[in-house]
């Protein structure tokens, strides 16, 4: 009995001392570790309790259940592994984070990245239609971030018409539609919105909806300036970088 109280007692401290050591990474509290993909590296991180981050508390995700990981947890996974250990560390990317519900000041979102921790929080809740987009929109947040020498934004304004302006900010706007269409140089709604979620839309079309984006991206000319912008973009952080 004495050993049992002792193993436990060791399980206890272990979790806790872990659990505190995944804090001192990415300053998120209330995480355990769900899986490490031997693949490509990255640490996934469930929130059970939920959290409220940020430097004005304005970050906040509520906790998910096993339900919600055997739901969603392999699609973003799969996703996930398009993506060598050796690219995603050239983007600072090491740990992602599952939780539901996610916000920011009061705005639901479907991933929030950051850089400085080497982290991506992704909602598991996110609309269904746009999930698997969503997780690459935000994996280009991170290599925007990472090499915004690449993805000059004065550059990339000079490739629509000249009559066109985006808004000051993304939540400066009601362009919010997510469909896949071809809107004068646009993909959709929401990409007409800023600059980088212009990028960051015409990115997650490629990667996973590749064939239909492609053959609209062939029918308008703005658009393959822009689809080759990022590809040169991307080949220099990667060269053998395809879509």
């Amino acid at each position: 009995m004495r050993y049992i109280i002792l193993i436990f007692l060791l399980f206890f401290n272990f979790s806790y001392v872990n659990a505190d050591a995944i804090y001192n990474l990415i300053k998120i509290p209330n995480l355990e570790l769900h899986k490490v993909d031997n693949k490509n590296d990255i640490k996934y991180l469930v929130s059970k309790k939920g959290f409220v981050i940020g430097d004005t508390n304005n970050i906040k995700c509520n906790g998910v259940n096993k339900n919600d990981l055997d739901d969603t947890f392999n699609k973003v996974q799969n996703n996930l592994r398009d993506y060598s250990s050796n690219f995603l560390k050239k983007i600072n990317l090491k740990f992602v984070v599952l939780c539901k519900n996610l916000e920011i000041s009061g705005i639901n979102t479907g991933g929030i990245p950051d850089n400085k921790f080497r982290t991506l929080i992704l909602d598991l809740k996110f609309n269904q239609k746009y999930f698997e987009r969503m997780i690459h929109h935000e994996i280009f947040h991170m290599i925007d971030n990472s090499y915004p020498e690449l993805f000059k934004k004065n550059k990339w304004r000079e490739l629509n018409n000249k009559d066109f302006s985006y808004a000051a900010c993304s939540t400066c706007t009601d362009l919010l539609g997510l469909n896949l269409e071809i809107i004068n140089g646009f993909l959709t709604e929401y990409s007409m919105s800023t600059a980088e979620e212009d990028m960051a839309e015409i990115y997650s079309l490629l990667k996973t909806n590749h064939k239909e984006t492609s053959q609209l991206i062939k029918k308008d000319k703005i658009l393959i300036k822009k689809k080759n912008f990022l590809v040169n973009s991307l080949q220099k952080i990667d060269e053998k970088f395809i879509f």
